[in-house]
């Protein structure tokens, strides 16, 4: 077990520019495609902008309604919110750990020293500081290192190694400076990258949806947009 009484939530959160949020008036067919395609359970909801954060939202109540109503021109918002927590970015790990126990909760929004939204933090994201990678129901099988699905995308761990990718996706990527499909998005972004970073690369764009200070965990694998002409 790691001591994190000394780590601070800035050192573990996710910047703001990578949060997946709501927007309290987007439209129901915005909001479900939102839901399905993060595999989140819970959602900051924003009004304006990004520093107005209105509440807490969970996967769950927003689908149940659309299961219970089918007239999504009567949906509001408003009711299915909960209240959000806001913390300092210098908040310790382990007295944030209490908090999220003792209100159960289990996300929080990270401000700064001006009030505004700096990022959020979830109990998981703590939790995994102390005792090492949590998987969940959307992590991938270890067996399996490149699962496609249904809407063209690949999971893909960054473990997979360069040769088992070329063979999979009829590519010829190199691997003299690089082993891993990880490997080669940190050396093309020269550094490691957070969670929901993109790269371009070679026809595909590799986006990071699990990682943390030390290595890269899950990749979602597209074919990259064609650029504009």
């Amino acid at each position: 077990m790691l001591d994190v009484s000394n780590t601070q939530v800035r050192d573990i959160m996710v910047p703001r520019s990578q949060m997946v949020v709501l927007g309290k008036d987007d439209a129901p067919e915005e909001l479900l495609k939102t839901i399905i395609q993060s595999n989140h359970s819970r959602f900051p909801v924003i009004g304006d902008d990004r520093d107005e954060v209105v509440g807490i939202v969970l996967a769950k109540d927003v689908l149940k309604h659309f299961v219970e109503d089918e007239s999504r021109e009567s949906f509001d918002m408003e009711p299915l919110l909960r209240p959000a927590a806001f913390i300092p970015e210098s908040k310790r790990l382990n007295t944030l750990l209490a908090e999220f126990r003792e209100g159960r909760n289990h996300m929080a929004i990270v401000v700064d020293e001006y009030g505004g939204v700096a990022g959020l933090a979830t109990i998981e994201d703590v939790l995994e500081q102390i005792v090492g990678e949590i998987d969940d129901e959307h992590d991938q099988d270890e067996a399996a290192k490149i699962q496609p699905q249904d809407d063209g995308r690949y999971f893909v761990l960054a473990l997979t190694r360069i040769e088992e990718f070329n063979e999979f996706f009829g590519t010829k990527l190199s691997d003299e400076q690089y082993d891993t499909v990880g490997g080669l998005v940190m050396h093309e972004l020269g550094r490691l990258p957070r969670r929901g970073e993109q790269l371009d690369f070679a026809g595909f764009r590799f986006k990071v949806l699990r990682g943390d200070r030390r290595r890269l965990h899950t990749l979602e694998v597209t074919r990259a947009p064609a650029p504009a002409k």
